[in-house]
């Protein structure tokens, strides 16, 4: 799934290649894609784009004194951008879900996901806070004010797993699953360990995990073309998706646990005391 780093990305990539362009055409391919049907997306025909923001893991692309489309990626979703016309879409055929095209052969972008489970979605709202998900957003984990009081306040009090509560939108926005990992790994902290149960200085050492295994993330992939995004991330990571290698700091085996729809990585020597945590295969008890 594209989390902060790699929306971050995209957003920069697009800027240049949208704002101050025209529509000229945009089209669900995916029945399941469009979420919203008011303004239509027809809207947005013949409108240039003024500015492309993120929010969390949320795309927003605004037009001039008009609608916003904004793309939520999901766990399979991706951005392709298209130079070229593209031949006809045809509905169900393939992973495409969506594409949007420009005036004057300035290209274009396709958004696809993989998979059988389809949960990409696109919204053209008035207004990027109508968007559900959105609006339940926590703070950036990256912005000036996000200091450490900040943090330690989120975390006070929530009897959930530091784990969870790190992937909880309405808590922080933009962090999933893969960065959850690598920022644990980074805090040498368990991810069973509960929130509110952190000592000062165990919360301390998790927000600059935090700040800094997102930051350093954001600027590996500053720069790079949509395209190389998904290498980079899996290149970067030194836990997450790295089951039975060795962990880069102390050389013990990267072990995993898995849940009903996801699993988490972690270095027994690094984060648990050297004890291997249960694998509660089925379990729910992340979100």
């Amino acid at each position: 799934m594209p989390e902060l780093p790699e929306v971050e990305a995209l957003r920069a990539y697009l800027e240049p290649r949208v704002v101050g362009r025209t529509v000229a055409s945009v089209r669900p391919v995916a029945v399941s894609v469009l979420k919203t049907f008011d303004p239509p997306l027809e809207a947005l025909v013949g409108r240039r784009f003024a500015a492309v923001r993120r929010w969390g893991k949320f795309l927003d692309l605004a037009a001039e004194d008009g609608p916003h489309l904004v793309v939520h990626l999901a766990r399979a979703g991706w951005l392709r951008w298209r130079d070229e016309e593209q031949p006809p879409a045809r509905p169900g055929r393939g992973p495409l879900a969506f594409r949007l095209r420009l005036a004057d052969g300035a290209g274009g972008f396709d958004l696809t996901e993989a998979g059988t489970q389809k949960r990409l979605a696109v919204y053209c709202v008035p207004d990027p806070g109508q968007v559900p998900g959105i609006a339940r957003l926590g703070p950036e984990p990256l912005a000036d004010a996000f200091d450490l009081d900040t943090f330690a306040g989120l975390l006070r009090g929530r009897r959930h797993r530091v784990k969870g509560v790190l992937r909880d939108q309405s808590v922080i926005a933009g962090i999933g699953n893969a960065y959850s990992d690598e920022i644990l790994h980074r805090a040498r902290m368990s991810p069973y360990r509960l929130a509110a149960d952190l000592a000062p200085g165990e919360v301390e050492r998790l927000y600059e995990a935090l700040r800094g295994t997102l930051a350093e993330a954001v600027s590996r992939a500053s720069g790079l073309a949509a395209g190389e995004l998904k290498a980079e991330k899996r290149g970067g990571m030194r836990v997450h998706g790295r089951t039975g290698e060795p962990c880069p700091v102390c050389g013990d085996t990267v072990r995993e646990v898995s849940f009903a729809d996801s699993s988490l990585q972690y270095c027994p020597t690094c984060q648990t005391g050297g004890k291997p945590l249960a694998d509660r295969r089925m379990s729910r008890l992340l979100k």
